[in-house]
């Protein structure tokens, strides 16, 4: 067996077929090398219980625990049996339920004082965490005429039980067993670091270090492994986005500078406010990589209100002057206007140029989305191929094969979600040579997920708000707890209007959806009713009505959502804008992008049901004139709960990047890289985008250093067959989102 084919044999093989199945169906493992990375989630030590205090509601839980007591209950005259066993860890208690014909053989196995494995799934019944049917396998050596507690007991010989992420149908001394099989195999990894690196580093070899996270004697054994582990994580993805950073700076692109006494500095001169030192910061960034004579591939993250299009205008106006024309792309129509209206109010009569790159030291600024009329698009599409435009402002409507561009330098997206490739490559063969690119964000992303999610391109930050920018006071309101406080945002909302001002309502659902409840079959109502926690959210339509007959009757009051018809959204937008609307209740539409001065309060209600991030974006919309804005964060989650902490949070720091920290620590692990990396995500099991920044930084320096010196990686074989591995179809389509 070669060493590739070995951690490549199918599963089915060495484990027979249902198990291989489960695995496959249920694990998503289908190879020895699969399930050689499928590493413990944690160890239990032999001697030690686990605690029981503060196991996952609704998770599948693997536990090391003792009988206290096991009792046999019967109901229906006798004829049916339940069999109740409490298990402790010397403080906490968690009851064990079997039913019916399950319940003789734990009857028999589960004495007090008997140590076993349990797994399952936890639930609370009568105020009590308990395991229904739970799976186990006795551990005590004196149990061992018993052949399942004779194999776990010799399987678990060591120190150190590994607990494996399992599921229902799988358990994980199952899964330690199966691990036994193919552990042999471990001597076949092919080895991802460099040699150099590794001495370098100290690090063990990764047959042993597979060998060490599977069986360790000690705990030295784990720390060493999952530091080499990470380390290959980190290091085989940082290079993978360093051959995608390399092979861009092999691409022509026109360098371009501004030209002293142009637009730029025509338009600094007649700036009311001076930049603040982030945006002289990131300006330079952005102005050196546009000098270069290969494409610009920056993310430029700040906070809401910021001041990024400020940043991105000045790089536009910079490429103007250069004799390019710079294209924004927005995600929506009322973004994309709504850009245009700022940026033609900031650049005044600069914006009424005529020639590109003119004396005049002025340009157009034209308008491209999909429901122009037939002549204003005309116009600007006119304007664009003969450079009379040196800027667009446009939505997706730009990258049709109708849109020409005389000389396009420059790009700028802005949106959270980055381009696909398909885009991106339509918009680089609009340019004579491929044009610079800036991705802009709001949302605020820790430098660990920004070098994971965004490691293929060059990051600035924006972390300072623009002098005049108000603070904004949030407040949790605990309306089940504490009625009248609810009743005093409405009051609050009065007074702002009162004194002038505009307020946002959030709710997270649009309503008027059709009657679900009749669709149901009863048991399924049955239940939903039983769980006091399975309210709707609460929805735009039926808040509307009720603030407009109720607490805020006789205010002008309208709603918002994704289900209106674009001309409809944008009126109401406009209305709202102009200050012809009072309170405006919306979805999450207005998340991104909305900016109404004079607009200086929000009320968000169910907040619990918005992510961390969400709440923070949607706070953003506020405060944005010179009046102090109010967020009032509603919720009827109860106190203790971690919902409750959540919006504590939030309402204790107006910091994104401490928030975002926050969101990807309650969202563990598995969620952090979201859809952005969908591809890359399920490889990476030890190391944690949260809390391995050296590590991550460190392997992004080597990568870059690596790919500088061997682009192709010819003299690494070993380090491309894992990048292969990593680069599958899925991957290699995050990866070219750059």
């Amino acid at each position: 067996m070669d060493r590739v084919s070995a951690f490549e044999e199918p599963l089915k093989k060495l484990l027979g077929g249902p198990t291989a199945k489960v695995m496959a169906d249920h694990l998503d493992l289908h190879t020895v090398g699969d399930l050689l990375h499928h590493y413990p989630r944690r160890y239990e030590e032999r001697g030690r219980l686990t605690a029981l205090t503060d196991l996952p509601l609704d998770e599948h839980v693997t536990v090391v625990a003792q009988v206290a007591d096991a009792r046999v209950l019967t109901f229906n005259g006798g004829r049916g049996k339940r069999l109740e066993v409490t298990l402790t860890d010397g403080h906490g208690r968690l009851q064990l339920v079997f039913f019916g014909h399950g319940v003789h053989k734990p009857h028999k196995d589960l004495l007090p004082g008997r140590r076993a494995m349990f797994a399952g799934k936890v639930s609370v019944f009568n105020r009590k965490m308990q395991l229904a049917h739970p799976t186990y396998q006795l551990l005590d050596a004196d149990s061992a005429d018993d052949a399942g507690a004779t194999e776990a007991v010799d399987a678990f010989a060591g120190k150190l039980l590994p607990i494996y992420p399992a599921c229902k149908q799988l358990d994980s001394w199952r899964i330690a067993k199966a691990v036994d099989a193919v552990l042999p195999s471990a001597q076949e990894a092919v080895d991802p670091l460099p040699e150099a690196l590794r001495e370098g580093r100290g690090f063990t070899s990764l047959p042993e270090a597979l060998l060490k996270i599977h069986r360790p004697a000690t705990k030295a054994d784990v720390a060493a492994a999952r530091d080499r582990l990470k380390w290959d994580e980190a290091f085989v993805l940082q290079v993978a986005l360093a051959r995608r950073r390399y092979a861009d700076t092999q691409l022509p692109a026109v360098a371009r500078r501004p030209v002293p006494g142009g637009l730029l500095d025509a338009f600094d001169a007649k700036l009311p406010f001076t930049l603040t030192d982030g945006q002289r910061k990131v300006s330079k960034e952005i102005f050196d990589d546009l000098a270069t004579e290969h494409p610009m591939h920056r993310l430029l993250q700040g906070e809401v209100g910021s001041g990024k299009t400020m940043v991105a205008l000045r790089a536009m106006l910079a490429v103007v002057d250069a004799g390019g024309q710079a294209a924004m792309l927005a995600p929506t129509e009322v973004l994309a206007q709504q850009h245009h209206r700022s940026i033609t109010e900031m650049m005044g009569e600069l914006a009424e140029g005529g020639m590109l790159g003119g004396a005049d030291q002025g340009t157009k600024v034209v308008l491209l989305t999909g429901s122009m009329g037939t002549a204003a698009r005309r116009q600007a599409l006119l304007d664009l191929v003969t450079g009379e435009a040196g800027i667009v402002i446009g939505t997706h409507a730009l990258i049709e094969d109708k849109v020409k561009f005389h000389d396009l330098g420059l790009v700028v997206v802005d949106e959270q979600h980055r381009f696909g490739v398909e885009q991106r490559d339509a918009l680089r063969s609009k340019g004579k040579q491929p044009p610079h690119l800036l991705v802009m964000t709001a949302t605020p992303i820790p430098r660990t997920v920004a070098m994971t999610v965004f490691g293929d391109l060059e990051t600035s930050v924006l972390d300072q708000l623009p002098a005049g920018r108000s603070p904004i006071a949030s407040h949790v309101v605990p309306a089940k707890d504490k009625p009248h406080f609810l009743s005093r945002a409405w009051e609050r909302v009065r007074e702002e209007v009162e004194n002038g001002h505009q307020a946002y309502v959030v709710c997270p659902r649009i309503g008027d959806e059709d009657d679900t409840a009749k669709k149901k079959g009863k048991k399924a109502a049955e239940e939903e009713a039983a769980t006091a926690d399975k309210r709707p959210p609460l929805a735009v339509l039926e808040i509307a009505e009720q603030l407009a007959k109720g607490p805020l009757h006789g205010l002008r009051v309208e709603v918002l959502h994704g289900r209106m018809q674009p001309d409809d959204k944008d009126d109401v937008m406009r209305r709202f804008a102009a200050g012809d609307v009072d309170v405006l209740v919306a979805t999450t539409v207005i998340e991104v992008g909305v900016n109404v001065p004079n607009a200086t309060a929000m009320v968000i209600m169910d907040a619990d049901r918005f992510g961390v991030s969400q709440l923070h974006q949607l706070r953003g919309r506020v405060g944005r004139g010179s009046a102090p804005g109010l967020c009032l964060l509603v919720t009827e989650a109860h106190e203790a709960s971690p919902a409750r902490a959540r919006l504590s949070a939030v309402a204790a720091t107006l910091d994104g990047f401490e928030l975002s920290r926050i969101d990807l620590e309650q969202r563990r692990e598995g969620d952090v890289l979201g859809q952005a990396q969908s591809g890359v995500r399920s490889s990476l099991r030890v190391l944690s985008v949260i809390d391995d920044e050296e590590v991550i930084a460190a392997a992004r320096q080597e990568a870059a250093a690596v790919v500088a010196a061997d682009p192709d990686l010819d003299r690494l074989p070993e380090l491309r067959t894992a990048l292969d591995a990593l680069l599958d179809k899925e991957r290699e389509e995050y990866l070219d989102k750059g």
